[in-house]
């Protein structure tokens, strides 16, 4: 299972939320500084989330989103406010590796499919659910604001037959709070998903991601986990968390 440590960017500065809450903001730096840290720390991919764009749909960290890139020399994938074939092409120009579509996947899921095609396996479905009253997930858009009406499984079934490099799960009431990951949730989208499943939300230790790389549905596991608050606190070593990624034979999910 591949570690994407995370990379939150909100007016120039790399911060994490606390469950999407723009009013819940902790603020860890500089984002380049974070990123090249991560990679002389062993980190072998990135993931940077605009999180101004995705609230508003305007590109204003992408000349800091080119600096990680050109930079970095890991493969990055970025998500945020991509709502359209020129914000993506505008990424891929920075030399980023793959581009995350969130709202836009709901919203136009026709631009998903173009994308997919004109830049197969490099593209990203980003879905960020909540559980509704009836504790079914359902995907919620526009930074995390506004929720969709549509279940995860719904929008799952919509792209199957498309050419993407994978898809990102997020629970948003678990994400920044260290309560540990939805793995019901995720034991459930192994079995929904055609493409290579990533989680998000709720990591905050190594045994967290031991659970999540022995996660085996069918022989489908997990692809990826992406981790930001619990590495840029320091709470989880990124030794450490590199490290549970690994397999680790039989029993290794219990």
């Amino acid at each position: 299972m591949n570690l994407w440590p995370a990379i939150d960017v909100r007016d120039g500065r790399c911060v994490r939320l606390v469950q999407g809450d723009f009013d819940r903001e902790t603020i860890y730096g500089d984002p380049i500084e974070v990123a090249q840290a991560y990679v002389l720390a062993g980190a072998e991919r990135l993931h940077v989330v605009d999180l101004d764009a995705a609230m508003t749909g305007l590109p204003v960290n992408r000349e800091v989103i080119g600096e990680i890139a050109g930079r970095a020399g890991v493969p990055i994938q970025v998500g945020g406010g991509v709502r359209d074939e020129a914000s993506a092409e505008a990424l891929f120009s920075l030399g980023v590796a793959r581009v995350v579509l969130g709202t836009a996947v709901v919203r136009e899921p026709a631009l998903l499919g173009r994308l997919a095609a004109r830049w197969p396996g490099q593209v990203i479905a980003g879905l960020d659910y909540r559980r509704n009253g009836a504790g079914v997930p359902e995907v919620s858009v526009q930074g995390w604001t506004q929720a969709s009406g549509r279940t995860l499984a719904d929008v799952l079934a919509r792209f199957k037959e498309l050419d993407l490099a994978a898809v990102v799960v997020t629970d948003i009431a678990r994400d920044g709070t260290g309560n540990g990951p939805d793995v019901s949730g995720l034991v459930s989208v192994l079995g929904w998903a055609e493409q290579p499943v990533i989680a998000s939300g709720g990591v905050a230790t190594a045994r967290d991601l031991q659970r999540l790389a022995g996660l085996d549905v069918d022989g489908r596991r997990l692809d990826g986990a992406i981790v930001g608050r619990a590495l840029l606190s320091g709470d989880l070593a990124l030794a450490d968390a590199l490290a549970a990624c690994l397999p680790r034979g039989p029993g290794s999910g219990s």
